[in-house]
């Protein structure tokens, strides 16, 4: 596993796509996602000689501390949070069965943070599926996750927001993409065409 080729792939696909992020948020929250993502990814973007040679553990908990420091809004929290927790039940050459683990524990932190489920029309409606087809295993996996990122996140546009401000809109956020669960559909597939 080459860390620094999937941390420039997962950094350059957010800053390619913050500007579609930030129309995303700006349709049923405050706009400012893709410009935070954007914000975190280059700051991570800034660290990678010292990445590229740190284990996985230690170079996810490290972007997780970036992200907490650099990212606005609730996306610092709820990103840190995630690569945290992997960077810690990860073991530092993980199979499938340890990326379901591990993405399960992050789930479980996820929804303490934030006190949210799936089904709210957050990043979690991309990332239980996701893990559940990580459980299953089998053949082409990396494709079939990617696939389930991809129409993961694209369902939660017919989900109704039940948290953060797009919960405000009530049937006005129907149609809408959530833009968290777009930048972790994009996060997945960047690293899937990197294994």
């Amino acid at each position: 596993m080459e860390i620094r080729k999937i941390i420039e792939a997962c950094t350059q696909t957010l800053v390619a796509h913050a500007d579609e992020l930030t129309a995303l948020d700006a349709a049923i929250g405050d706009g400012d996602h893709g410009i935070n993502m954007r914000r975190g990814a280059q700051a991570i973007q800034a660290r990678l000689a010292e990445l590229q040679d740190a284990s996985l553990n230690d170079a996810l908990k490290a972007m997780g501390m970036t992200c907490l420091s650099t990212v606005g809004g609730s996306s610092g929290p709820v990103f840190g949070t995630l690569m945290i927790t992997l960077g810690k039940e990860l073991p530092p050459q993980p199979a499938a069965a340890d990326l379901a683990r591990a993405l399960a524990a992050a789930i479980a932190a996820l929804s303490r943070l934030g006190r949210v489920q799936v089904g709210q029309k957050t990043l979690l409606d991309v990332l239980d599926p996701v893990q559940k087809v990580l459980a299953q295993g089998g053949e082409d996996l990396v494709a079939r996750v990617r696939q389930c990122a991809a129409d993961s996140a694209q369902a939660t546009a017919q989900m109704d927001a039940l948290k953060g401000r797009a919960s405000f809109l009530g049937e006005r956020a129907l149609g809408h993409v959530d833009p968290g669960s777009r930048s972790m559909a994009l996060i997945i597939t960047a690293v899937c065409d990197s294994l």
